[in-house]
């Protein structure tokens, strides 16, 4: 037995010191040490010259053996590709739960793998962080550390604010979160954290890389799509980079912004990559336009506008104007007030909500989905214009601004914006939502006086369409959508699965003192 021990240390202080060879050629496995001891798996992948060279790294929860592929095919473009798997993660030790390694806050993996390698004989200086979704995410952090060594970021699908990952302005994003986690095997006591920080707290505060854009000092490419699920962190992250960050990462970040779907027919052009003067994917030329965006539309008119990709100097282009549409008591939606002052109720019970159908989702069925077989329900008032007499272009973000009240001790309220065709498909665009004692800061709960009417800032995040001539605009109203979200219990004491759910009577409001609109950026 203290021969084996003997053994199996010295294997891995030699894996440690100099990497074990793999069966493939030009890989090496490594433990390596962070700060606290804790000693993470990564893959090195190396070009035949054995020259030093310009290193891609990923860091990734997923396993390694993935993105085998990529990496040999990015070695024979002459880079050195070095795959590591975030603490917890696989052969890596340490504590497996999301993202707690990968930031400033406690561990800092991400600032020692990029010292680690910055030290290597076969790294040139150049280090860049590819990658999408939860790995974007981890980029983004890592980038939030202040380090210097990186070179550039080539970010997909993600979000520089994990609060927005768990909650879409404090809806729990139920399908996406307990989905993601349980399908990754995390510590199932992940769940828990996130469920017991229901706001935006000191929690999330700490662990925000947008709360840290000077510290961010690296150009950077973002991309992402108006159906995905971090679409409007993307359009944040380039922001806050581009105008915020460091001196080597302000105005040097470019946006890309696309469907974000593969089941709808859109036009070839949609899926060619927009960057026709630099490398896909790869490091950003300083030739391309700052911002590239796909304007959907009407895919069954060979004719429709829309369709095409655009480029901007900035985000959101100018120019647009901000254009409200009144909600009206008889389900119209109009330029013009609702002169009538009348209300419309409806009754949520948590116990049968309204199903989720398409939208930006993980783990269901996603993207622009007929809305047909929710829009007859009781509990979901529908408004919609006249059909247009001319095409309208709405590029940027969509808000909802509702006048509503509710007899329970907190509810929540969710938009959606459809566009509806001539034969009579409501197809959803983007869509909202907010907890009504969130109404005043997502970092503090307040408490809900019944039957008070608030006025509620919905943000439905950002969209580019062209609503084609003979369509009509539509907006849903409604608490729920589930399980994209978890059903609101009404109780106001905290998520459904700790408390006993009551039904709440919900109204809004259309008077003209109480005026209900749906904002809507044009494009002039």
């Amino acid at each position: 037995m203290k021969l084996r021990l003997t053994c199996a240390c010295f294997a891995i202080l030699l894996t440690a010191a100099l990497g074990i060879a793999d069966v493939e050629q030009g890989k090496r496995t490594f433990l390596v040490p962070m700060r606290d001891g804790v000693r993470l798996a990564t893959d090195v992948y190396l070009p035949a010259d054995g020259k030093p060279a310009p290193v891609i790294l990923m860091r990734t929860p997923y396993s390694k053996d993935i993105y085998r592929n990529v990496a040999r095919n990015r070695v024979r473009l002459g880079y050195a590709v070095v795959i590591q798997n975030t603490r917890g993660r696989f052969a890596s030790e340490g504590e497996n739960l999301p993202f707690e390694g990968d930031g400033w806050w406690g561990h800092q993996d991400g600032y020692d793998t990029l010292d680690w390698i910055s030290a290597q004989p076969w790294c040139n200086g150049k280090i860049e962080m590819r990658a999408g979704s939860a790995m974007g995410i981890v980029q983004y952090l890592a980038a939030a550390t202040g380090t210097h060594r990186l070179s550039h970021l080539e970010v997909s699908v993600a979000t520089p604010d994990l609060y927005t990952m768990a909650y879409a302005n404090g809806l729990f994003r139920k399908a996406l979160v307990e989905g993601w986690l349980q399908e990754e095997a995390f510590d199932p006591g992940a769940l828990d954290i996130w469920l017991s920080h229901p706001v935006y707290d000191r929690y999330w505060q700490q662990r925000s890389a947008a709360q840290r854009y000077a510290w961010m000092d690296v150009p950077a490419s973002h991309s992402g799509g108006w159906y995905d699920i971090f679409a409007q962190g993307t359009i944040g992250a380039f922001l806050g980079m581009q105008e915020q960050g460091g001196p080597r990462a302000r105005g040097a970040q470019k946006l890309v912004m696309g469907p974000g779907i593969d089941h709808v027919s859109y036009p070839d052009l949609a899926s060619k990559w927009p960057f026709p003067d630099r490398e896909e994917p790869g490091s950003a030329s300083a030739t391309s336009a700052t911002v590239r965006y796909y304007v959907m539309g009407d895919v069954d008119d060979p004719n429709a506008p829309g369709n095409c990709w655009r480029t901007a100097d900035t985000w959101p282009p100018v120019p647009t104007q901000a254009t409200p549409l009144y909600l009206h008591a008889d389900h119209s939606l109009g330029l013009d007030q609702d002169r009538r002052g009348d209300t419309l109720s409806y009754t949520y019970d948590p116990h049968h909500p309204v199903p989720t159908i398409g939208g930006r989702q993980y783990n269901l069925q996603a993207g622009p989905r007929e809305q047909g077989p929710i829009e007859s329900r009781a509990d979901v008032l529908v408004f919609t214009s006249e059909p247009l007499k001319h095409p309208i272009e709405v590029t940027g973000r969509v808000r909802v601004k509702l006048w509503a009240s509710t007899d329970a001790p907190d509810t929540d309220f969710i938009a959606r914006l459809c566009d509806v065709h001539p034969d009579g498909r409501s197809i959803n665009i983007c869509e909202g939502g907010t907890r009504v004692r969130l109404r005043e800061s997502l970092s503090k709960e307040v408490p809900v006086e019944p039957n008070r009417a608030y006025l509620l800032d919905l943000d439905l995040w950002s969209t580019s369409i062209v609503f084609n001539a003979g369509h009509r605009i539509r907006l849903h109203v409604t608490s729920s959508s589930y399980p994209g979200y978890a059903a609101n219990a009404n109780s106001g004491t905290g998520y459904p699965r700790f408390v006993a759910p009551r039904v709440a009577h919900n109204t809004i409001y259309t008077d003209p003192a109480h005026s209900s609109h749906l904002l809507l950026p044009v494009r002039k």
